[in-house]
């Protein structure tokens, strides 16, 4: 069994957004702090993205019936913020919906990880990170929810939806009670390689 952390939808056209916009330096550092603990542990990083087709053929009925051109594949606001910490080495899911799980090879890739827990990061919460969260619980994944990597356009919908997924979802943590545990877990068996939530 193992760990996987998950970062969700931090790209550029998101970031366009004046909240995000205000958030984006400490957002970046957070989950560059975040991934550096992850692979001094040796725990697998997957980065996800949401991308739709020029012509918004593959994109969900909000854009396609407000023609909302927005992460559009191949252009520069399709791309993960390039502060960001990415490896070659990283997984990265393209994803057509708000659940990182829905249509994609995240099941199959998490799956040949043996992957048991998972800690998500990333945007929106109330959407792609609520949706994602949800279907991690469904699957029966112990979620982390890594408190100073997640936000939102919208504070009031951050906060409700944050009440709503902690304690129950998945357990709240912030960076520095997840990289303790990660560096408390990294020196046991690879099998059981699953952070302690109690």
């Amino acid at each position: 069994m193992t760990v996987v952390i998950l970062i969700i939808d931090m790209q550029v056209d998101f970031f366009a957004h004046e909240r995000l916009s205000q958030r984006r330096p400490a957002l970046v550092a957070a989950t560059n702090e975040l991934v550096v603990a992850a692979r001094d542990a040796g725990v697998p990083v997957a980065w996800v993205k949401q991308e739709f087709s020029p012509d918004l053929g593959d994109a969900s009925l909000e854009v396609k019936r407000g023609r909302i051109r927005v992460v559009i594949a191949g252009t520069p606001g399709a791309s993960i913020l390039p502060e960001l910490d990415v490896r070659p080495t990283d997984h990265v899911i393209v994803k057509k919906r708000y659940s990182a799980f829905f249509a994609t090879d995240l099941d199959a890739h998490l799956n040949e990880l043996q992957c048991s827990q998972l800690i998500i990061a990333g945007v929106n919460t109330h959407a792609c990170i609520r949706a994602t969260v949800v279907d991690a619980y469904q699957r029966d994944y112990d979620v982390i929810l890594a408190r100073d990597c997640i936000d939102s356009v919208d504070r009031e919908h951050h906060e409700i939806t944050w009440r709503y997924m902690d304690g129950k979802l998945g357990l709240g943590m912030d960076n520095k009670r997840i990289q303790a545990l990660l560096q408390s877990q990294s020196a046991e068996p690879k099998s059981d390689n699953v952070i302690k939530r109690g």
